[in-house]
């Protein structure tokens, strides 16, 4: 049986190594480790958290949409579904009531993060 990717990792089984992580999911162990290594260098985060601060609504708008996309195309579900309403919620540039769902992706985020690095050492 296939596990989402997502799924294994939020789980944050710390008993598992990258190998049985690509073994379980049925995926290529080296795009995997490129995987994990570029969303770890992605900017989009801190990106989202700077136009916040700076109050610049579409900046921040775009840091959004850009770290959903990247969370949906690697399979980070928790992470994607609360972008994803967090982008909807400055679709309209405005970043008034936008701290409690910013909140929650940076929750989600943190916590993925520590997942990946964990694996760190094999990236």
């Amino acid at each position: 049986m296939k596990y989402p990717l997502s799924s294994i990792l939020q789980e944050e089984r710390k008993d598992m190594t990258i190998r049985e992580c690509y073994e379980k999911t049925g995926s290529d162990y080296e795009n995997i480790l490129k995987r994990f290594g570029k969303f770890l260098k992605d900017g989009s985060f801190s990106d989202l958290k700077n136009a916040l601060e700076a109050k610049d609504g579409e900046r921040a708008f775009r840091a959004a949409h850009t770290l959903k996309g990247v969370c949906i195309n690697m399979g980070f579900d928790r992470l994607y579904n609360v972008s994803a309403e967090l982008t909807e919620k400055l679709r309209g540039r405005e970043i008034e009531e936008s701290e409690e769902l910013f909140e929650q992706v940076e929750k989600e985020y943190r916590a993925l993060t520590a997942v990946l690095k964990q694996y760190e050492s094999e990236l």
